[in-house]
């Protein structure tokens, strides 16, 4: 059957769908996914779990472009913590930070958007492999949905630090 998921399938993507939903909770509630809120703090968890969890899974005997990812986010997700500790970034720390964490999401999302895409519906999934046009259009959407979040919590730092008399950078 090939939707079969080994119980490690079932935890991973237990797991996984558990960090975006978490991430997605933070960034409604509080705009930005904080290393240092519980919600951040749960997806940070949630994530590293979901990563390490997917390095085994080999779907197709071999590395794929999905284990690259988590182990891209793996890599990035200490920078997106700690950005605000790194003394060279000052001012920009904070944009930094938002980019990175959402970048992590959006890192995760790729491969979670293709397995959905070419596993449901489990009778007729709606992609044939990633190169259907069906998957690229979704990930074009997910490129799109990430942009267009990243500016906004970008520009809404920026509007903060303006109302509360906080210099900015100039992002030009």
């Amino acid at each position: 059957m090939p939707n079969h998921l080994s119980p490690l399938g079932i935890f991973h993507t237990a797991i996984s769908i558990l960090a975006v939903l978490v991430a997605l909770y933070a960034l409604f509630r509080q705009g930005k996914i904080d290393p240092k809120s519980g919600p951040g703090k749960l997806y940070i968890l949630f994530t590293v779990i979901g990563c390490l969890t997917a390095l085994p899974i080999m779907k197709t005997g071999h590395f794929t472009a999905g284990h690259g990812l988590a182990i891209i986010v793996l890599v990035v997700l200490p920078l997106g913590i700690y950005a605000k500790s790194i003394g060279f970034l000052g001012k920009s720390a904070e944009y930094v930070q938002v980019f990175i964490m959402s970048l992590t999401l959006f890192f995760s999302m790729i491969p979670a958007t293709i397995e959905t895409l070419t596993r449901l519906p489990i009778s007729h999934p709606l992609a044939a492999d990633p190169n259907d046009p069906v998957a690229k259009m979704g990930l074009m959407t997910l490129v799109a949905v990430f942009v267009i979040g990243v500016l906004y919590q970008l520009l809404k730092i920026r509007s903060k630090r303006k109302t509360t008399g906080t210099p900015d950078i100039n992002l030009s």
